[in-house]
């Protein structure tokens, strides 16, 4: 069964001081393309998280997001005390040589200066990164049990409009057997309009007909056409991520479609070539999505 790329996973990592709630969402992509805002806390796990994601979920742009709730910031903010005392050891002398008051309120003057406070980083606890890391591996479930509901609809989709793309290749063998005759009375009228009939040399008149109507013949691009529907079929039915061989098949089913209706010059085939196009399209509109 195939995967969407599209889906949303969530978990709540809850810690004696704080609770982390966890969002993962994935969109369609060429590529993993994996977007983290991650707390400076975790920063240091990035390449792991990371390591995470593209283990389950392969392509998409993912986006993940951490929203904390602490009843203790991870950056504590600390007075520089040691910083404060040497402005203080050089402003008292000025003080004194200006003849300003000792009573002066140094202290607003000092603290707006650089480095009289320092924010100091909490250390990551392993095991909060344990509780953590598990909630990471629940969001993950999530996306992926998204993941695979989403390919599910995707696959009755895919599979109904590749069925109906069989189903009208089956509706041009009957309009087959009458057009070749039409095309040999067609070039047939068209000459005797022309010529004068009696010297028309009557073994090269077939010979050129025979070649000209192996041009028009379109047995091998319904065959083909029958076999890239079978092995899409095949491969769409496997566990892999499949989105991209899938989106090669359908540019071979394209190409076949197009030389059937190129070469089919009957119209009613050629109705029926612009419903298989309408169908393909579709199919290549969702195989997008497909991881």
């Amino acid at each position: 069964m195939i995967f969407s790329m599209t889906g949303y996973g969530k978990a709540t990592c809850e810690l004696p001081q704080k609770k982390i709630n966890i969002e993962i969402r994935s969109l369609n992509s060429k590529q993993l393309d994996i977007n983290a805002r991650i707390p400076g806390l975790y920063r240091e796990k990035e390449i792991e998280i990371r390591n995470k994601i593209s283990n389950r979920l392969y392509r998409g742009k993912v986006d993940i997001s951490f929203f904390v709730e602490a009843e203790i910031p991870d950056k504590v903010t600390k007075i520089n005390t040691a910083i404060i005392e040497s402005y203080f050891e050089q402003l008292k002398p000025v003080a004194e040589k200006l003849n300003i008051q000792h009573s002066a309120d140094f202290l607003r003057v000092i603290m707006p200066l650089p480095d009289t406070t320092k924010t100091e980083q909490t250390e990551l606890d392993e095991q909060e990164w344990e509780e953590l890391s598990k909630a990471i591996d629940k969001a993950l479930d999530d996306i992926v049990e998204f993941r695979k509901q989403e390919g599910r609809s995707l696959y009755n989709e895919v599979t109904r409009r590749i069925g109906n793309i069989s189903s009208l290749l089956k509706e041009v063998e009957p309009l087959e057997k009458g057009r070749i005759e039409k095309i040999k009375e067609r070039i047939s009228d068209g000459l005797q309009f022309l010529t004068d009939k009696n010297s028309v040399d009557e073994n090269r008149f077939e010979q050129e007909l025979i070649y000209y109507l192996e041009k028009l013949d379109i047995t091998e691009e319904k065959v083909r056409l029958a076999n890239h529907l079978d092995y899409f079929m095949e491969t769409i039915g496997t566990d892999k991520p499949v989105g991209k061989k899938l989106g090669f098949i359908t540019q071979e089913i394209g190409r076949e479609i197009n030389t059937l209706g190129s070469k089919a010059n009957d119209a009613a085939i050629q109705r029926i070539v612009i419903r298989m196009k309408d169908e393909l399209e579709k199919i290549k509109e969702q195989i997008l999505n497909v991881l």
